[in-house]
């Protein structure tokens, strides 16, 4: 029986990938999914993810539902072993799990991960009506209804959002103050949909190209649009970086030296704004050494200003916390994690066994309240978040307009020299365009940095080195369009394509 129209390729003389061997377009998706790393930090070859979807996107044409599901699960498989392998580095180096069981988890896990990816796969295969231009949209909607929906099912896992390899000097980053990631990642795939039609359809060719090069035109042209603007007099701001072993930061036999270490550092990069990562102390507060904190705030309270340490809280109910803690000028203000990372931070009920397993320690915390204020320091309010949470956008935006600066305090440490450093940071730049606001990190091993509300990082410290970054930021005030709706026309975006989509299959 002949396949309905709507299954055929859009394109009527596209290239041939699809009429490969189907175990050949499985290793060529999985390869163009493991290439697709090169996009993102350090590497930052941004055009390159056009290219390893646009060779997805080429195998969908023509593929059946079925099949355009599998090779999405390749793509996304070799995306999420090559972008996210360090992982590897906690489970087994630091949590000592055994080196066969930590890949058979990891791969477990990022099959789940390119699942949404399978799911993209389907969906456009199912739905595609072989008029060229509708099917550019509804790719992208397809790809980014599968990220979106990566980003909160089972508390969400957002990291390799494809719209991240847009980062400056990216001409699509001018996107990303309106739309947020999820729309720079619709804009790309669209884009790159665009291109295959303009390079493989005759008839299509001009008017593609011309809409592809509009595109990039109007992105390009909005990074100079100023949203936000500067507020204020300017701050000074000490960024500590200690750079403790994640393997000597539990040792009791060391305690003494991290905690003189953290105030060395302190003392010797004095200023109004003083910041320390994620746990910089290994300790509950309450167990810290008598004077210890006054001690530590003291630099900060001469200068008018206030220090916010990362360290372990405990609340009435016994249970503990991860959190920042503000001291000095300004009465004590505390901010709790409020996104836990799962089966690194809290583990569900179910799977409690995990723990026997590796040995991490804090693995099962309570999470903060979910609207918590921004701490007051000088005449700043600082929205501050703890090392994951800066991967999903949405929720940072409750903290606006009242924050004019935000914080991250991370440990990546857990993940050794590899590149989860780089892509964090990366991530960072996505959030200050998306908020409009200067992103200030301060992390225990790197990369410890400024990053303005253009992306641009001016300054960073080098890795696995001991200091602090000293400089003098200015907060801002005012909204982004991505600050005002949040994912919300993305998402309506998406919900019309595939509406319109399922309606026209249906009738």
């Amino acid at each position: 029986m002949q396949a309905p129209s709507s299954s055929r390729p859009s394109f009527p003389n596209m290239l041939s990938l699809h009429t490969l061997r189907p175990r050949t377009q499985s290793w060529l998706a999985l390869l163009a999914g493991a290439l697709s790393v090169f996009s993102y930090a350090p590497f930052n070859v941004f055009p390159l993810m056009a290219i390893c979807f646009g060779v997805l996107y080429l195998l969908w044409q023509g593929a059946s539902p079925r099949r355009a599901a599998w090779l999405g699960l390749c793509w996304g498989f070799g995306q999420f072993w090559t972008g996210g392998g360090w992982l590897y580095v906690a489970l087994h180096t630091y949590g000592g799990m055994a080196p066969w069981l930590t890949v058979f988890l990891l791969s477990i896990f990022f099959a789940y991960l390119a699942l949404w990816g399978t799911l993209a796969g389907w969906l456009y295969a199912r739905l595609r009506s072989g008029r060229p231009l509708f099917d550019v949209l509804l790719v992208a909607a397809c790809w980014t209804f599968g990220e979106w929906l990566r980003g909160w099912v089972f508390t969400g896992v957002p990291w390799l959002a494809v719209g991240y390899t847009q980062s400056p000097p990216s001409p699509l980053a001018g996107y990303a103050p309106l739309f947020g990631v999820y729309g720079v990642g619709f804009i790309l795939t669209g884009v790159t949909a665009l291109i295959a039609l303009a390079l493989t359809d005759k008839t299509q060719r001009l008017r593609a190209g011309l809409l592809a090069l509009a595109v990039v035109i109007v992105g390009n042209s909005l990074r100079w649009v100023q949203w936000t603007s500067p507020t204020g007099k300017p701050i000074s701001i000490s960024l500590i970086q200690p750079n403790i072993p994640q393997e000597l930061k539990w040792n009791r036999d060391s305690l003494q030296h991290w905690l003189q270490l953290n105030l060395d550092l302190v003392r010797q990069h004095p200023a109004q704004l003083t910041a320390l990562p994620e746990t910089t102390l290994p300790l509950l507060e309450e167990q810290l050494p008598e004077g210890y904190l006054a001690a530590l705030s003291e630099p900060a309270r001469r200068l008018d200003g206030n220090v916010i340490l990362g360290t372990f809280t405990r609340d009435a109910d016994g249970q503990y916390r991860n959190s920042a803690i503000s001291l000095g000028a300004h009465p004590r203000q505390v901010y709790s994690k409020h996104h836990l990372l799962p089966f690194g931070e809290f583990v569900p009920s179910s799977m409690r066994w995990l723990l026997d397993l590796v040995n991490i320690p804090m693995a099962d915390q309570a999470r903060g309240g979910a609207r918590q204020a921004p701490m007051q320091v000088g005449d700043q309010l600082v929205a501050v978040n703890i090392c994951y949470e800066d991967v999903f956008g949405e929720e940072l935006i409750y903290a606006l307009p009242q924050a004019t600066l935000m914080l991250n305090m991370s440990n990546l440490a857990w993940y050794g020299d590899s590149h989860a450093q780089p892509q964090h940071l990366q991530i960072a730049r996505m959030r200050a365009m998306e908020a409009g606001r200067p992103m200030l990190r301060s992390t225990n091993t790197g990369m410890t940095a400024v990053v303005m509300p253009d992306g641009s990082v001016p300054e960073v410290l080098p890795a696995f080195t001991s200091g602090a970054l000293k400089t003098e930021v200015r907060g801002y005030t005012g909204l982004t369009p991505f600050a005002r709706w949040g994912n919300w026309p993305v998402i309506g975006l998406m919900g019309f394509v595939l509406g319109s989509a399922l309606w026209r299959r249906r009738s």
